[in-house]
């Protein structure tokens, strides 16, 4: 009730004020035909991308697979922990015979013992029970140690694996791909893989480790009582088989949920400028509660299938207890009756009864462990077997020494989305050292040019080649080491001004990035900061002026020193007037003597280049000057009178 209260304080706001106990019941009636159908398919979706279910035990084999750099470390904690698994049930059997040979000793010849000889005889089984003791210590130690060493190692292995397969990932995966659900493969997901390697994975093999051999013990020391202990297993775990199906889907839920939380989190903080600006917090608050509330309920089910499995391993072994006491009750008779049990015998199986039963009881939170891992496991290697579009051929070409830069489109046709046309039947060449514009309305396909000259896109048909080679049959770091592209809202990433000038690249020397810097006038302002080029640099370039990250990334482009520039969009948009004219200048300067293509929505930044290409609809409309093209009086005409009705042509 408390919790409720809670909920309906922070939800209730202005107008926009609604109950929570109404969405609960909403949402609980859609979970239960969800789930229905889950099971019915066997299937499950992941934001409504549907997905095959896979069995334990092939994701088990494939997590397996990252073990084989580290089989030697995981034999030696096999061996210690087989060793310890042997020595652990030797404890109650060593109660056991204290009893029957020098407590009450009702056989021969124990019966017949002093009590200097009783003394001296626990006394000895004593020395043994510490020195076991401290030999387990060593053995459980060392394998917990090994397993746990090999656990962080391979979840480090796995966490490369993921970010090398988003590295090597094409732009449609991202565009189609929310960045929240990224993030939980790479953290929340992976921590599920490293608690089961660190604690599932260990636990799992101690506990069967000490089953076996307690199963070997029982029945060396009376076989009947160790059957009468055995004769319930079936059906506990048939029960606990129930119970981990149920939590197996309660887990899927659980990450699913997890992922859209997240997804929508980071698109919050992402855009908390836009969401406060149009009054948007109640209606945001409103679609998180219902995203908090999901999580909630999915939770719920898992702690709901989980509470059983405790009380389910309780009532078995409580079961088995009493039966092995109430056989015993018939058979515990004086020495010489066949078919007697003895006192010691009876203790010993009561210790191995509750010892059988507590790595039963462990399983519970095992399975727990387990089930996450394998939910996580799952989305894990459904992103890491995503099919990698852009790829290189075996025999890449090279770009020879005297690189010209000729770009060309031959009859290229492209869509992001199957036949959803962005280009028709494009055909253009760009001659060495050229530099042309791309114009017209949003839409046209203009930014789509420079995304095919890089490669982050393949072509469905035609072909897009840079000095009569298809981009497809070059290396796609070599390609992209020829091409620099300066984006019209450049991105900055944490660390320093020198690091987003290089991009990390040690190799490159100081006065190469000063050089960059003053030739493309950003060294005044960088040596205004306090630091210089060593000024920190906060996500997302936070304090730096929209004009500064542009002077940034000319530099950055220009230190790489790329025989083609691509600059993408208006590269003087939302600047002032002087630091527009600092960046007029310095992408003049970037693009002299290269191969340049610009995009461009001012007609008048772009009056001055070689060539001006007219997109509109996906097909290439008009091609000339800029003088040409006001003399055919057609499209660009329009576009242009429409921006300067007050300017004479």
């Amino acid at each position: 009730m408390a919790r409720q209260k809670t909920i309906r304080g922070l939800t209730d706001m202005s107008d926009d004020a609604y109950r929570v106990e109404d969405l609960k019941a909403g949402y609980r009636q859609q979970r239960r035909a969800y789930v229905g159908r889950l099971r019915k398919e066997g299937k499950y979706d992941e934001d409504g991308q549907a997905m095959e279910r896979s069995f334990d035990g092939q994701l088990a084999w494939r997590l397996l697979g990252f073990f084989k750099p580290y089989r030697w470390q995981l034999a030696a904690g096999i061996l210690l922990l087989l060793a310890y698994s042997a020595i652990a049930p030797v404890f109650p059997n060593l109660i056991g015979l204290a009893i029957d040979r020098y407590l009450i000793a009702t056989g021969e010849p124990w019966s017949a013992l002093t009590v200097d000889e009783r003394l001296s005889g626990l006394t000895a089984l004593v020395g043994i029970y510490v020195a076991l003791a401290l030999v387990n210590f060593a053995l459980r130690y060392g394998y917990t140690y090994l397993v746990a060493w090999m656990g962080q190692h391979i979840v480090y292995d796995i966490r490369r694996a993921i970010f090398a397969k988003i590295q090597r990932l094409h732009l449609g995966f991202f565009d189609r791909t929310p960045v929240g659900r990224l993030i939980t493969r790479i953290t929340s997901d992976v921590e599920a893989i490293q608690q089961m390697m660190t604690d599932g994975f260990v636990g799992l093999i101690a506990d069967v480790g000490i089953i076996v051999g307690l199963m070997i013990y029982m029945f060396t020391i009376d076989w009947r009582l160790a059957l009468i202990t055995l004769f319930v297993m079936p059906l506990l775990f048939g029960a606990l088989t129930f119970l981990r199906l149920r939590l197996r889907d309660a887990y899927r839920s659980v990450r699913l949920r997890t992922s859209k939380s997240n997804t929508y989190l980071a698109e919050n903080l992402s855009g908390a400028k836009t969401i406060q600006l149009f009054n948007r917090e109640t209606r945001n608050q409103k679609r998180f509660d219902k995203l908090n509330l999901e999580l909630l309920d999915a939770h719920a089910e898992q702690v709901r299938w989980f509470s059983l499995f405790w009380p389910t391993v309780n009532v078995f072994s409580a079961v088995t207890t009493a039966l092995i006491f109430y056989y015993a009750a018939y058979n515990i008779v004086g020495p010489g009756v066949a078919e007697a049990v003895s006192i010691g015998v009876l203790v010993t199986f009561q210790q191995y009864a509750q010892m059988f039963f507590r790595p039963l009881q462990d399983l519970s939170d095992k399975f727990n462990i387990i089930q996450a891992a394998m939910a996580s496991s799952e989305r894990i290697f459904g992103l890491l077997d995503t099919p990698e579009q852009i790829t290189n051929r075996p025999d890449v070409d090279r770009f020879d020494t005297n690189f010209r830069g000729e770009v060309e489109f031959d009859n290229v046709w492209f869509a992001y989305d199957k036949e959803d046309w962005v280009l028709k039947g494009v055909d253009f060449k760009i001659e060495p050292g050229q530099s042309v514009a791309f114009v017209g309305h949003t839409g046209a396909g203009k930014t789509t040019i420079i995304s095919l000259v890089s490669r982050f896109y393949d072509v469905q048909q035609g072909a897009v080649r840079i000095d009569g080679h298809d981009v497809r049959s070059y290396d796609q770091v070599d390609l992209r080491r020829h091409v620099g592209i300066v984006l019209q809202d450049p991105f900055l990433f944490s660390g320093t001004v020198r690091s987003n000038i290089t991009l990390n690249d040690d190799t490159i020397p100081q006065d190469r990035v000063e050089e960059a810097a003053r030739f493309v006038n950003a060294h005044d302002f960088i040596m205004r900061l306090p630091q210089g080029y060593d000024t920190p640099v906060r996500e997302r370039g936070a304090g730096f002026s929209t004009g500064q990250k542009q002077l940034l990334a000319f530099a950055r482009a220009l230190v790489q020193n790329p025989d083609i520039l691509l600059v993408l969009d208006e590269a003087t948009a939302n600047v002032d007037t002087e630091t527009e004219d600092l960046i007029q200048d310095a992408l003049e300067k970037l693009m002299e003597g290269r191969t340049s293509i610009v995009i461009a929505h001012r007609l008048s930044t772009i009056q001055n280049v070689d060539r001006i290409m007219v997109m509109r609809g996906g097909k290439l409309l008009e091609d000339g000057s800029h003088q040409e093209l006001l003399q055919q009086d057609g499209y660009y005409r329009k576009l242009y009178e429409l921006q300067y009705q007050d300017r004479p042509a």
